[in-house]
């Protein structure tokens, strides 16, 4: 699995908007969209933020391992 369907996979299943996860990472919602379907490759650091606040590997954002948690 891709990471762009790893975050969307993430933030519906939490049932978040994309502006509270955008919001998280002080993007707009436009540039988080982006992020999601791909066409704005999303920086690290926010990557990291992404796994801290869903408390999941960033393996698994990146769709290196199916395992959430090492």
């Amino acid at each position: 699995m891709k990471y762009t369907e790893r975050i969307r996979s993430l933030r519906e299943d939490r049932d978040l908007s994309q502006t509270k996860v955008a919001e998280l990472l002080n993007v707009g919602q436009k540039t988080y969209s982006d992020y999601e379907l791909g066409r704005t490759r999303i920086p690290v650091d926010s990557l990291i933020k992404l796994a801290e606040f869903y408390n999941v590997s960033m393996d698994y954002i990146c769709g290196l391992s199916d395992k959430k948690r090492p």
